[in-house]
């Protein structure tokens, strides 16, 4: 019995990686029976039936794991938003982040088109977030940047508005990989779905799924009671509320309030978390 991890999944085939190998595996019927199917970034058991091919018989625990992309075991996301076409939006970045951190994937912030805005935006949209995640600034004319270093040892996805340039900073990162472009409909303000079978290809020492990955998302999974803990910025302050189980919203002597009145937390990253609470309970009570 070998161990690897699954890279690539099509037509039912599941190309399994171990020891610089890829093995050409399917699945044993007893996943057909099962709600639970492999996934790529899986880590898998499997019986190797000739020297490039095999049976996959059993699927390690997974860290975490995506619809859309079909992934599983993601260590970090790549949420990128634009500065123009589309609008940056700080409601739109905090819900990946806040699902990022319900997910247990690391956020890193990556801004692209900032040679279309001012310095001085940049530079308020970097002081909200900088001492919470890693954030970087792409242009059009230099994508790369220092994103290269990023990549090592860890397994990432991408995640952001439609039409902010997923694709075209991933062909950047991974040369030759000429992943389709869409382009923004301007009746929408979003690019076109532009995605494709799941693989996971090498970069920077690490992996990255080659899908122009997911610009949608729900917290169907989350409770509103938890949702606080995916603020971590509201950490420092929440310790000191009144009532342990303080939401942070109506709860006299909030010390989340309090910070945002007084400066110290942005007002932003609050109306945002307000905003998701609402739309779990208003979700909870329609179900």
């Amino acid at each position: 019995m070998l161990k690897g991890r699954i890279v690539k999944a099509l037509s039912g085939f599941y190309y399994v990686e171990h020891e610089g190998f890829v093995y050409e595996t399917r699945a044993r019927g007893k996943f057909r029976k099962t709600a639970e199917s492999p996934l790529v970034g899986d880590i898998v058991y499997f019986q190797v039936e000739n020297e490039t091919g095999g049976f996959i018989t059993e699927i390690d625990v997974r860290k975490n794991s995506l619809k859309r992309p079909q992934v599983a075991n993601i260590d970090q996301i790549l949420i990128t938003m634009s500065m123009r076409s589309p609008e940056f939006s700080y409601y739109l970045l905090d819900r990946f982040l806040a699902y990022s951190e319900a997910h247990d994937m690391n956020p890193v912030v990556v801004i692209t088109k900032s040679d279309l805005s001012e310095i001085a935006i940049q530079k308020e949209i970097q002081s909200v977030y900088e001492n919470i995640y890693p954030i970087h600034f792409t242009d059009r004319d230099d994508i790369n940047t220092d994103l290269a270093g990023i990549f090592q040892g860890r397994i990432s996805v991408l995640a952001g508005q439609s039409g902010v340039g997923k694709s075209t900073l991933l062909n950047t990162l991974v040369p030759g990989l000429k992943l389709d472009t869409g382009e923004i409909s301007n009746a929408l303000n979003r690019g076109k779905h532009t995605t494709r079978h799941v693989e996971l290809v090498k970069v920077g020492g690490g992996m990255i799924a080659d899908t122009p990955g997911f610009s949608t998302i729900d917290f169907r999974a989350i409770d509103q009671y938890n949702i606080k803990f995916c603020f971590p910025d509201f950490n420092k302050f929440s310790e000191h509320c009144k009532f342990r189980e303080c939401l942070h919203k109506n709860e006299p002597k909030c010390r989340v309030k309090s910070a945002v009145e007084h400066g110290e937390l942005p007002r932003s990253r609050y109306d945002s978390y307000l905003a998701i609470y609402q739309e779990i309970e208003n979700r909870k009570e329609r179900y």
